[in-house]
């Protein structure tokens, strides 16, 4: 048996670079630098400021647009326009039907969008091609073109002035199947679909037992963004609720007055209806940066 005799001078392992240190001696950090935290402080605070300049003029009286200077810190007028708020419109009544249509919608959205993102990522079909183009197609369709038609076929059922009007077109969406479509055909791998088909699984249990899994970070995703969507509409539950049964962002139309606009109240009613949004995004906003970045990152 041969023995490796060192040579003087020269080591018999080779040198291992120290932590933290490239193997050409230059050190390095995994850290961000200044300029990536500079950028984000910068869209943290693009991103408060509309918040913090409604909040500035919704805590001041109707007069703090024309005084100069323009104060520059809040009053203390904000508790009194809430109260107003609440006591102008039906703001309880109109923040219910908004939680009923925004939840409803979205879950219906993240099913449909799930089924039918399955099978056009996974099953094999006569026109799954062609069929999926003309769902994208559609989200190039404006809105408006829809709306007459629209809400005549909701006035022939008698649907005009209640809420099923908004949640019935807003049950499944082109974006939803398509950004389902785009995870699921990478994150579930055919093999493991071959597998449980192997295992005695038919296509239900398969996609419940498989595709299900593997989709809840992209639908939860998909669910906020719809939930947002959903809860800021204001276009078509204008068009077809009246003022006795609105969403949120209907009723607080009804503070613009004719000839006069309270900015104060217009904004006080604005940040109490962020306010849902914003206590879902605290409880949410993990789960919708995983599925963000689960999205993102092909499996």
């Amino acid at each position: 048996m041969s023995t490796i005799t060192p040579v003087p001078g020269e080591p018999l392992l080779a040198e291992q670079p120290e932590p933290g240190r490239r193997s050409s001696g230059r050190s390095y950090s995994d850290r961000p630098g200044k300029l990536v935290y500079g950028l984000l402080a910068a869209v943290v605070l693009g991103g408060l400021f509309p918040l913090w300049w409604s909040f500035l003029i919704a805590s001041h009286d109707s007069t703090v647009l024309a005084r100069d200077p323009f104060p520059l810190v809040p009053g203390g007028n904000f508790v009194k326009n809430a109260a107003t708020v609440i006591d102008t419109v039906d703001f309880w009544k109109a923040t219910w039907n908004s939680i009923v249509v925004s939840t409803v919608v979205s879950a219906s959205v993240v099913i449909f969008a799930t089924l039918a993102g399955y099978a056009f990522a996974k099953l094999r079909f006569r026109g799954r091609g062609p069929l999926l183009v003309f769902v994208i197609a559609t989200m190039a369709v404006p809105t408006q073109l829809g709306v007459v038609p629209l809400y005549q076929v909701m006035a022939k059922l008698g649907w005009t002035g209640e809420l099923v009007a908004v949640i019935v077109p807003g049950l499944v969406t082109a974006f939803g199947v398509f950004w389902m479509t785009q995870y699921l055909s990478s994150a579930v791998p055919d093999e493991l679909i071959e597998a449980a088909r192997v295992d005695g699984c038919n296509m239900i249990r398969t996609f419940w037992h498989v595709g299900l899994v593997a989709a809840r970070p992209a639908a939860a995703m998909l669910g906020l963004f719809t939930f947002v969507a959903t809860w800021t509409n204001f276009f078509w539950p204008f068009i077809v609720l009246g003022p006795q049964n609105p969403t949120l962002p209907v009723a607080l139309q009804q503070l613009q007055a004719a000839h006069f606009v309270d900015y104060s109240l217009v904004l006080a009613g604005a940040l109490l209806a962020t306010v849902p949004l914003l206590i879902l995004f605290i409880f949410a906003g993990r789960q919708l940066v995983s599925g963000i970045m689960q999205g993102a990152v092909k499996q």
